[in-house]
């Protein structure tokens, strides 16, 4: 055989495999090494369920998240994890505090949940250079008011793809419900309060720690979160003080922020929820195991996971419609004061860069036939969505919003909802800031609240979304993608831009619409600022301390 043949079949071998070898890709964390050969698009490494803190079971049910154990051999990070479990949301048509939407989930709910997903690039030059090093990371935060929601509801992989592989993406997942946001005195003293937010802290700690050996560049992690994800990413620019140390992210992006009422830990409301003792819940506990004592944080560690999640939904489902029970507290350590004081005050770790809202925020959280059937009035309504606003208060938003949807009580509800919850916690932050924030609003019908981030993870080669135009949806997308990478989303990286010039908040008090024409063509343009919307955010700003906000 003559040698260059030799030669040839032997440099052959050695890129076949080295080929082979690269379609699995190994990382050691230290305390455990997590492989896969996931490439679920093109160039892009899908690692699904790294553990990131240890199990939050027994003992460390309602206690701050800890560091997991060395796991022997090698752990394959191709299957999805299990979710955390789910709670539900307030439906009945009346406050029990006032005197007188989620995407299917995984198959499998455990409260042995703390794990993340990332998505990094694979792009290797035929040197066998890896290309993709110290890129700036994005993590998101998944929504579902505090009580649902998992890592499987977006497809992750599209993300370091629609970015031109200049991101990697991580998606964490946190305790829900009960398990993550029980308040009240007993929790401050046997546990710990916000133990979901602190598991994301526990997650953004990974991060600086071991993104590095994903490619990633800890010193230019961007967090983002819609909905509660949104909520969440507020609590962490405010955590501490607005001083955690070290610096776990340097800016911060939100998709309807959601801020319900936040009280204090020790709040005759929160005291309420936390005790987990109405007849419902006890109902579920045989009576040998009822945990109706004074002292019941070490019963509820030794129920059941299931059943407590069972009790949890029973009593969430008592709550006003729309009105989620398990929320983050005051708790005066992590979070020392209503986040929005905090905005105001500058007491922030980071900087809010990009905020986007849908034009129909209050909707879906919403159900008309209840406010028909119950012949609620505009005040009544807004009285059990607010039990401590006093009449005068509740006169002013009611006479704010019956020039609104004149006459359509359902229509004027949902405004109210949506404005006060998601819309105009947005503009707090945007008229607090401090740094160049950009204000965006997506219109695209029917513009409820959810729809914008299915854009977001969109591909456009797949028709998930209703307007499945690739111009509109990578404009879009490259708002986050470009903020997140540049710091800005004027920072163009796309062929078929179509964003004009986007001035901050700050410059012009202008808002980037994205929407559809009736022809189906993409309508990206900035439009003025809403004095009517802006003169109800106002009032509601004025009853900040009223209802905890």
């Amino acid at each position: 055989m003559p040698s260059s043949l030799v030669s040839f079949l032997a440099i052959a071998l050695h890129w076949a495999s080295t080929l082979a070898s690269l379609s699995v890709k190994s990382v050691n964390l230290g305390y455990a090494v997590y492989q896969t050969d996931l490439e679920l698009d093109e160039g892009v490494t899908s690692f699904l369920g790294i553990r990131f803190a240890a199990p939050p079971t027994g003992e460390l049910r309602f206690r701050a998240p800890q560091l997991p154990s060395k796991e022997p051999g090698i752990q394959n990070a191709t299957t999805q994890p299990a979710q955390c479990w789910q709670s539900g949301v307030g439906a009945s048509p009346t406050s029990p505090f006032r005197k007188r939407f989620l995407p299917p989930p995984p198959t499998v709910s455990s409260e042995d949940c703390l794990f993340l997903k990332l998505r990094d690039c694979s792009i290797v030059s035929q040197m066998t250079l890896n290309l993709c090093t110290h890129l700036p990371v994005l993590v998101w935060i998944h929504g579902g008011g505090y009580t649902g929601g998992n890592t499987s509801s977006f497809p992750g992989q599209t993300v370091p793809k629609d970015s031109n592989l200049g991101l990697i993406l991580v998606q964490i997942q946190y305790r829900l419900g009960p398990f993550g946001f029980l308040p009240g005195s007993e929790v401050k003293e046997d546990g710990t309060l916000n133990a979901g937010l602190l598991d994301q802290q526990f997650a953004f700690r990974w991060i600086q720690d071991h993104i590095s050996k994903f490619g990633g560049d800890p010193a230019k992690v961007t967090i983002y979160g819609e909905s509660a994800g949104a909520g969440s990413v507020l609590q962490h620019v405010v955590a501490n003080g607005g001083h955690t140390e070290p610096q776990l992210f340097r800016q911060a992006m939100t998709s309807s922020v959601f801020l319900p009422s936040q009280f204090a830990f020790n709040d005759p409301i929160s005291e309420a929820s936390s005790s987990l003792n109405n007849t419902m819940f006890t109902r579920l506990i045989p009576a040998s195991r009822s945990c109706t004592t004074s002292k019941n944080l070490a019963c509820l560690r030794s129920i059941d996971a299931s059943t407590l999640n069972d009790a949890s939904v029973i009593i969430a489902d008592q709550n006003f419609n729309g009105v989620f029970s398990w929320v983050p507290v005051i708790d005066e350590k992590f979070i020392v004061q209503r986040p929005t004081v905090s905005i105001q005050e500058n007491r922030i770790n980071a900087p809010i860069s990009l905020v986007v809202t849908n034009a129909h925020e209050g909707d879906i959280f919403t159900n008309p036939a209840q406010i028909l059937a119950n012949n609620f009035t505009l005040e009544e309504y807004i009285s059990e969505l607010f039990p401590r606003m006093d009449s005068k208060s509740i006169q002013q938003a009611s006479a704010l919003y019956s020039k609104v949807n004149t006459g359509d009580i359902t229509a004027q509800a949902a405004d109210v909802y949506g404005e006060a919850i998601f819309v105009c916690p947005s503009f707090f932050i945007l008229e607090a800031a401090k740094s160049p924030a950009w204000k965006g609003e997506f219109a695209v019908p029917p513009a409820l609240h959810g729809n914008d981030v299915n854009y977001v993870f969109a591909d456009p080669t797949v028709p998930p979304v209703p307007f499945n135009n690739p111009v509109f949806i990578h404009n879009f997308q490259q708002a986050f993608f470009a903020t997140s990478m540049s710091l800005n989303p004027n920072a163009h990286f796309i062929n078929d831009n179509v964003t004009p010039f986007w001035p901050t908040w700050q410059e012009s008090e202008q808002v980037m619409l994205f929407n559809r024409s009736e022809a189906g063509a993409p309508v990206v343009r900035l439009v003025a600022r809403d004095s009517a919307l802006l003169e109800r955010c106002a009032f509601w700003h004025s009853v900040a301390d009223v209802n905890s906000q």
